[in-house]
């Protein structure tokens, strides 16, 4: 048997592409993943940690309302859609969305865990090797998502009292009476230090230091025209416009992705309030906007990290504790499985470059894809790992793997934002009427 498409990696972009392909009966597909069952994030499930976008914002909902595995389908299969009605969230609780995920996954009979791909060749057909059989398709999608990303000096002292972010709730178990350090001024960062400051008086750390490069604890811009930055068209054309361009732009709106919610930045601050005014307990937080963590070492006592105040330079402010949490973020995951192709593959800096339709530029045939799902920010844009667009670009590698066969995506209206120069907007404009 020969498939259309096989996925590595089952993380929400390539269930969003199990998914939307499930209700297509003739396409021959299948997912696999090394887990042995579905997780997303799982050592960062914050009380009270919530979704940064909309729930309309699922695997499918945006490209197929219909779709049988939308979050609304869930709440309705699992018979609590009702509760979830009155419980009126603001915001859709994180460990929620990641149980819809999960019964995704192990609704659709394409998914498969506990199988690793070992090997991709190609021979005309792509040569799909795992740890229990040998497939051939005729299209891969490359779904790996991220890793957690520690800085390189500080790599080699990781352990029980020095982790990352994502590893929080298997390693940060007691941190009674001890000073934490934790770097990062992020969502994560955020959700992390709220985390240790509510713990219960007799229970509290000793010292909760915050270090982030920011200048101050931002946070994200939600605000209605920069959620254009996450709509179709801005990402097509963003996809459009030079590197210098590209680059110049993620740097200046990073907050539109990597802020902290409000909700998150009011709890810290009544928090805050509460342990200086009401309970006395004034020393326990310290907060340094405006640094950057320059080493780690360890004397044998404590962890020490080399600080440097940004505005000034010259002052580096060491800092001292127990326990040091790095929530700094993640990068793309490493894919050896797909050696055997890596000299085919053309690169865009440190990404692999892909086409309009999210498939890899290689030297091998045209109707032979590589696609790569959330591995191109810097051609995609901000809400290339976001959720915003995996349903829109899930939609995209449908059509190109279907070749348009019984596959067409439902006409959008047009932005209210004229991205594209006006001469060249105008000229479309004409030809429409």
């Amino acid at each position: 048997m020969i498939y259309q498409c096989v996925g590595i990696g089952v993380g929400p972009s390539n269930l969003s592409l199990a998914s939307l392909l499930y209700p297509y009966k003739g396409v021959l597909s299948a997912f696999f993943d090394r887990k042995p069952e579905f997780a997303w994030h799982d050592g960062m499930y914050f009380p009270g940690a919530t979704l940064q976008v909309s729930l309309f914002k699922d695997l499918v909902t945006l490209s197929d309302p219909t779709n049988p595995f939308s979050f609304i389908s869930y709440l309705h299969a699992e018979g609590k859609i009702h509760h979830f009605l009155n419980a009126r969230f603001e915001s859709v609780p994180r460990r929620e969305f990641r149980n819809y995920l999960k019964w995704a996954s192990d609704s659709n009979e394409n998914v498969h865990f506990g199988e690793e791909v070992t090997q991709i060749r190609f021979d005309g057909h792509f040569v799909v090797e795992t740890e229990r059989r040998c497939i051939r398709a005729e299209n891969i999608a490359v779904g790996v998502g991220t890793e957690a990303h520690i800085p390189s000096f500080a790599r080699c002292h990781i352990g029980p009292t020095q982790f990352h972010v994502s590893e929080y709730g298997a390693k940060a178990k007691s941190l009674k009476a001890k000073r934490v350090a934790i770097v990062g001024g992020g969502q994560s960062g955020a959700e992390a230090f709220l985390d240790v400051i509510t713990s219960e008086r007799d229970l509290l750390p000793k010292q909760v230091i915050w270090i982030s490069r920011r200048e101050n604890f931002l946070p994200l811009d939600d605000s209605p025209f920069v959620n254009d930055y996450f709509m179709p068209s801005f990402s097509e054309y963003f996809f459009g416009q030079d590197a210098d361009f590209k680059r110049a732009f993620l740097e200046r709106n990073v907050l539109a992705s990597d802020g902290i919610s409000e909700k998150t930045l009011r709890e810290i601050y009544q928090r805050l309030y509460v342990l200086r005014f009401i309970e006395d307990c004034d020393n326990v937080s310290v907060l340094m906007p405006g640094r950057t963590v320059e080493q780690v070492w360890h004397d044998g006592r404590q962890w020490g990290l080399a600080v440097t105040h940004d505005a000034t330079k010259s002052e580096e402010e060491p800092v001292y504790a127990d326990t040091v949490i790095w929530a700094t973020g993640f990068r793309g995951a490493r894919m050896p499985f797909l050696d055997p192709l890596v000299s085919r593959l053309e690169y865009e800096d440190v990404e692999v470059r892909i086409d309009a339709n999210f498939a890899a530029v290689w030297d091998g045939p045209t109707n032979r894809r590589i696609f790569m799902l959330n591995a191109a920010r810097r051609q995609r844009g901000l809400a290339e790992p976001n959720l915003s667009l995996i349903a829109w670009r899930s939609q995209c590698v449908i059509e190109a793997v279907l070749s348009g066969a019984g596959c067409t995506r439902a006409a959008q209206k047009r932005s209210f934002m004229t991205w594209q120069p006006i001469n060249a907007w105008s000229e479309r404009q004409h030809r429409a009427v």
